[in-house]
């Protein structure tokens, strides 16, 4: 009896062993993966900066619903199209831009890490304006490209670190309102001059797991890239950049896989406007959808991805790229208090639907308005307001790409 129990027992054991050497192997860790969000123009109309000075939380309250998107990225970049140089340069006036102090904290504080300084407007409060807003982007942890305090400093590539990877930022302008490089020693804005460009993208290619290219260039208010736009983006690519990010038209231009001899990389030739006043009297109801292009604008949102290549070393992929479509909200010409937001497109459509539906409940609806007069007006403005929402989110679908921009 105490044999067969034994037995019974080592039968068990052995069991239990073979159990153990088949257990199932833990899964891999997932690829070490980075994710970037890009928007284009941030502009300091007159109408912008009044707007955030009106707002209980200033300038972050101009696009708060951006928030989460920025912060819950690993870079957030945009093109800081205005000096913010209030101690030595002059107010701000129309077609030339000063910022006031409190704009870089704001964006800092909104998730911006990579703002692009090289654009037409860069000279606006003249050197000393550029070494100004270099000085308080610094101050606010801001990762500033395209200008420095002397040439070196503006044509030095900017790596910033991540999970372990390294991301060379460079920024170019191929436009000036006024050229005031003069000496390497003083503030430079970089230009881009096709062959120190792509040399300055090889050196970048050699010290960083990506490489992404900022570039003021193109006409205004034109969708389609000039041919020297695709002439330079094939450079680029070509000479070992992963990214291109366009900005100047204050309109959306297409975003394309550009494939040059093997390589790929994505080109967002321009985002738009990220905060304007522009197209400001548009109104979906009383203007062709094309009167309220300068108020569309394009997050883009890109993840890479650390995979081992054909020669077993670990590179970075693109893993998804797409486009979320941007509205600028103004209230111009309302008595009240001056309102300029930028919002989330999609979010804002399923919201509004919700809106609707719990308005027109038969239930639920009385108890959302007054009477019923103020139910119908208020579906009304609703059903309107929609209604320019699915318009802007065709629109920017039409000139950006249906492959990049997913339906809310």
């Amino acid at each position: 009896m105490r044999r067969r129990h034994l037995g019974t027992a080592l039968l068990l054991g052995l069991a239990c062993l073979g159990c153990r050497n088949r257990a199932v192997k833990p899964a891999p860790p997932p690829p070490v993966s980075l994710s970037l969000v890009a928007v284009g123009d941030i502009l300091m109309h007159q109408d912008v900066k009044q707007a955030a000075a009106q707002a209980p939380e200033g300038f972050p309250a101009l696009w708060a619903d951006l928030v989460p998107l920025f912060q819950g990225a690993d870079l957030a970049f945009g093109n800081l199209e205005t000096p913010v140089a209030p101690s030595t340069g002059r107010p701000g006036v129309p077609f030339q831009f000063n910022a006031p102090e409190g704009l870089p904290a704001a964006l800092r504080a909104s998730g911006f890490t990579v703002l692009s300084t090289a654009n037409n407007h860069a000279f606006d409060q003249g050197p000393r304006g550029v070494r100004e807003t270099l000085e308080r982007l610094r101050t606010e942890r801001l990762v500033a490209v395209g200008s420095g305090e002397d040439r070196a400093q503006a044509e030095t590539t900017r790596i910033v670190e991540r999970h372990g990877l390294r991301v060379a930022f460079l920024g170019f302008t191929d436009l000036f309102n006024l050229d005031l490089n003069r000496r390497a020693t003083e503030p430079w804005v970089r230009p881009m001059d096709l062959e120190p460009a792509l040399r300055a993208v090889r050196e970048a290619r050699a010290q960083a797991d990506l490489v992404v290219v900022s570039v003021h260039w193109g006409n205004e208010y034109q969708h389609t890239p000039t041919k020297r736009q695709r002439d330079l983006a094939r450079a680029l690519v070509g000479a070992g950049c992963d990214v291109i990010l366009g900005h100047h038209p204050h309109v959306l231009q297409p975003a394309e896989l550009l494939e040059v001899e093997g390589r790929k990389a994505l080109v967002a030739y321009s985002l738009g406007n990220f905060i304007s006043n522009q197209d400001r009297m548009y109104r979906a109801d009383l203007f062709p959808v094309a009167e309220g292009d300068n108020r569309d604008g394009a997050a883009l949102k890109v993840r890479f991805e650390q995979r081992p290549g054909g020669d077993g070393r670990n590179r970075l992929s693109l893993a998804g790229a797409s486009v979320e479509p941007l509205w600028t909200e103004n209230n111009w010409g309302s008595p009240a208090r001056r309102e300029i937001r930028v919002i989330r497109v999609g979010a804002a459509e399923s919201r509004v639907r919700a809106e609707l539906d719990r308005l027109a409940d038969p239930i639920e609806g009385p108890k959302a308005a007054a009477d019923e007069a103020q139910r119908r007006k208020a579906i009304l403005e609703k059903q309107e307001y929609l209604r320019t929402l699915i318009l802007r989110r065709k629109r920017v679908a039409e000139v950006v790409g249906e492959a990049f921009v997913m339906a809310p």
